[in-house]
């Protein structure tokens, strides 16, 4: 998908003076301050920021896995801010795909089914999660590997099917933390690469980093810093 495709599409994300206030010892902590910004469907963008910077607080606010204090977030043309923790779970099931830095597989289970876990809590059925799952691993050119367990792949392999399992709901959004975080450097630039080829088929992604080389390899870059989120040029 090329970048004036992106453009032509509709705001998937809209953030306007979004804040979150966090009470630590006694000290009111701003994590995000008033932070906005728009996110086309089909894009592919980073949000960069050191520690500190209130890119967690961000990330849990856009895969609703927090809400926020004041301001409004507007996630596929509706706003989320009456929506309950049931219907914010459902959103969080079906519309977004989480990668962590830390692959967060179960070390009992086989790569294949790590990737079918999310279909079993959605209900689906025996054939139908079959299908899906060995679709999702092809993608990510896994399927040889799909009966090894995490501790008999690589971390770039171990990554791989971390995507594969946020794939397999079928999310219009994958949202990425440090996915490169505990990765070297080669392998980091296979995952890059994955992501790549995942947007060029057609799906949104946003990475959260603290790597500047990491964040210039997305179409876009967002900067966040005393929970104020500008622009890079």
């Amino acid at each position: 998908m090329t970048k004036s495709t992106a453009e032509a599409k509709p705001d998937m994300i809209i953030m306007r003076n979004i804040s979150k206030v966090y009470s630590i010892g006694g000290e009111l902590v701003h994590a995000l301050d008033k932070a906005s910004l728009s996110i086309r469907e089909g894009e592919f963008v980073s949000i960069i920021g050191p520690s500190g910077s209130g890119k967690s607080t961000l990330m849990n606010i856009i895969g609703c896995l927090d809400t926020a204090d004041s301001g409004e977030y507007i996630l596929d043309g509706q706003s989320i801010k009456s929506y309950s923790e049931r219907e914010l779970a459902r959103i969080r099931n079906k519309k977004i795909g989480f990668i962590f830095q830390s692959f967060n597989l179960l070390s009992k289970l086989t790569a294949e089914e790590n990737v079918e876990l999310p279909l079993i809590y959605q209900g689906v059925g025996y054939s139908e999660r079959r299908k899906r799952v060995l679709e999702a691993l092809e993608r990510v050119e896994l399927v040889q590997r799909k009966n090894h367990k995490p501790t008999e792949l690589s971390g770039g392999q171990q990554q791989r099917v971390a995507v594969a399992r946020a794939l397999v709901t079928r999310p219009s959004l994958l949202l990425a933390d440090e996915p490169t975080g505990n990765l070297d450097s080669k392998t980091s630039k296979e995952i890059i690469k994955l992501f790549h080829e995942l947007n060029e088929s057609g799906n949104t992604i946003v990475l959260i980093t603290h790597d500047n080389d990491v964040a210039k390899q997305a179409k876009r870059s967002l900067h966040i810093l005393d929970g104020k989120v500008t622009e890079v040029a």
